[in-house]
């Protein structure tokens, strides 16, 4: 066991060792001195050479499976048998260099996820009731406590500023650089750098819970995950390397030629085609975590890459979210005491227009909200609730009509007039009587119109909105951003249902969304894209995560698994290319052992260099 530790930890300096005594003993021989020393130094250089890749597929075998260095160990063997010294010493070398360099790349196509784990926060400084600061080990905040950030410092934890101000770098977060001013109130995440300020902040989730871990969790888990195209060449490989074998014993028996067999092994080796894919998708989830787009496997990668549909939500994808109050229509005689059980209620959730619902409550001096009893949510619909004797229904009207609340027709006409005006209408009931008529506008996201376009140029042939929202705000929202197909009034249940019908049609559908009640859809899709600002559930459900929550990265997303899924084929190409040609070679005299191993490495750093490639993809 120490041995072969030792073997396999001096590999490199094994690969410097067999190429110097090779060089030597080239040189010894133009020197004109004797042949045999020649052959004595390539001889020792073989078997150096040779015992840990030996050794690699000895433990290979010992779980069944017949690899690569097991063609080449046996190669060198029948060079041995047959005398020829140099051809086993400058294939081992080549082997053993080529491992070298393909560690060297692989390490370097990997960095941008190591980055990742490099990033996260060791420590923080805890600020205790006297107020006295302890530099402490991140491992060691517990929810709840004050931790300190000063200009330069790291913020360790995910949560909420207490005290002080300050233009806080998410880079970590979201993949950019742009500085964000943090004022009290404000949520900050683990990861993410004060550029200058100070700022206290009370920690609402720590360790593994933050937001950045979890980032770093996702993207590891994701390498493990592998496309469809690395599980056929694994499954490949499993057959093609001892097919290998037995063609070359096959040869060897029937010509006679030793030699032309033990080459055939050496040509046959299937290195580029089995790292090829893994390398490009390695190479592809890395680009995308350090610009804010995170794939959650290889697989992810190439089905978004043939999505031929994308459908949107509507609240928080194609607009801000940021909603606020346009109107209040009451029916009541006291306004205040109405918005007072509304803005009560509202604020068990984080639904978009609830939270403007509060804020505008806040705004018009609503305080001392009284306390909730027994509450519901209804999918969909929205929410009812008891409030000491009243009960509370705020939502949509069918919310209303379904629990038997009468609306008369000035009120209709009403809704229909805000409606038409662009605005998401929230009805509250009290005791069974509509009390308010809310109008709440939403803003499209500035980059909404050009990126869609973009999806459209790169192949997406279908953009669809579905909404629970009416009608006439879904049709304002699509005419704004350029959707010709869109849905309102939806219930959950009935996106999923449209969804099923693009499917049932053949067509491979993405779904974006950032609630809830958007997780259903983002499920049942072929991808499901949440925003990084969307719920928990969303997230989890989900196969892409947008940290910025644009739908700039949702024309990332599409452009860079596409980027990978061709770098992929180009891999496999590249691969399955030269083991053709070599064989061809071989058979028209034009390839020896040693030459056709050179080859093959080379095919194995050109697929490794091409996959890198896309450590540096952009789009332009």
């Amino acid at each position: 066991m120490r041995f072969q530790r030792w073997l396999q930890a001096g590999k490199n300096q094994i690969a410097l060792t067999v190429g110097m005594l090779i060089v030597v003993a080239y040189s010894w021989y133009w020197l004109g001195g004797p042949t045999v020393v020649m052959q004595g130094l390539l001889l020792v250089a073989s078997v150096f050479g040779v015992a840990p890749i030996l050794m690699q597929a000895y433990q290979a075998l010992k779980v069944k499976v017949v690899s690569i260095d097991l063609l080449v160990t046996i190669a060198v063997i029948g060079a041995f048998i047959i005398g020829e010294y140099n051809e086993s010493a400058i294939v081992t070398f080549l082997f053993l260099f080529g491992s070298y360099l393909e560690q060297r790349t692989l390490k370097k196509t990997r960095e941008s996820i190591r980055s990742l784990s490099e990033m996260a926060p060791q420590t923080a400084q805890v600020v205790a009731g006297d107020g006295t600061v302890t530099t402490v080990d991140v491992d060691d905040v517990a929810i709840g406590d004050h931790v300190l950030v000063k200009a330069g410092g790291q913020v360790p934890v995910d949560g909420t500023v207490i005290t002080g101000s300050a233009f806080v770098n998410e880079a970590s977060i979201t993949g950019e650089a742009q500085l964000i001013k943090k004022e009290v109130g404000a949520s900050v995440y683990s990861g993410a750098i004060v550029d200058n300020g100070t700022l206290t902040v009370v920690a609402n989730q720590v360790g593994d819970d933050t937001t950045f871990a979890q980032i770093v969790e996702l993207v590891e888990e994701a390498q493990d995950s592998k496309s469809p195209a690395e599980k056929f060449i694994d499954r490949f490989a499993t057959y093609y390397t001892p097919a290998v074998l037995v063609l070359a014993l096959v040869v060897g028996l029937i010509t006679r030629d030793f030699k032309l067999a033990i080459t055939i092994l050496v040509l046959g080796c299937p290195g580029a085609l089995v790292i090829g894919a893994p390398v490009s998708i390695v190479a592809g989830i890395g680009n995308g975590a350090k610009n804010g787009v995170l794939i959650k496997g290889g697989e992810v990668v190439n089905t978004m890459a043939g999505i031929d549909t994308m459908v949107f939500d509507k609240t928080g994808t194609l607009t801000k979210g940021e909603t606020a109050v346009a109107q209040v229509i009451d029916y009541t005689k006291n306004q205040a005491e109405a918005l007072k059980l509304a803005a009560a209620v509202e604020k068990q959730s984080d639904h978009p227009l609830a939270t403007a619902v509060v804020k505008y409550a806040q705004a018009q001096g609503v305080t001392d909200l009284p306390l909730i009893g027994q509450i519901e949510t209804l999918k969909g619909l929205g929410v009812k609730a008891q409030v000491g004797e009243h009960l509370i229904q705020i939502g949509r009207a069918k919310l209303l009509t379904d629990a038997g609340v009468k609306l008369n027709a000035a009120q209709l006409a009403t809704i229909e007039a805000s409606q038409r005006a662009g605005q998401s209408i929230v009805l509250v009931a009290i005791d069974q009587t509509l009390a308010l008529v809310i109008g709440i506008a939403d803003t499209v996201k500035p980059e909404a119109k050009v990126a869609l376009a973009r999806l459209k140029k790169a192949g997406v042939k279908k953009l669809v909105m579905l909404t629970g929202d009416n009608e006439q705000t879904a049709a304002a929202i699509a005419r704004e951003v350029g959707i010709t197909e869109f849905h309102a009034n939806l219930l959950p249940v009935e996106k999923v249902d449209y969804l099923k019908r693009y499917q049932a049609k053949g067509q491979k559908v993405a779904f974006i969304g950032d609630g809830i009640n958007d997780s259903p859809s983002l499920a049942l899709a072929d991808i499901g894209i949440a925003m990084g600002s969307g719920t928990d559930v969303a997230i989890e459900t989900s196969d892409i995560v947008l940290m910025q929550s644009t739908l700039s990265e949702v024309v990332y997303a599409d452009y860079l698994t596409k980027a990978t899924a061709r770098n992929t084929v180009q891999n496999i190409v590249i691969a399955v290319g030269t083991v053709a040609l070599l064989l061809l070679g071989l058979i028209l005299g034009y390839v020896q052992m040693a030459s056709g191993m050179l080859v093959h490495e080379i095919s194995i750093l050109v697929v490794i260099l091409n996959a890198m490639r896309l450590i540096r993809f952009k789009i332009h």
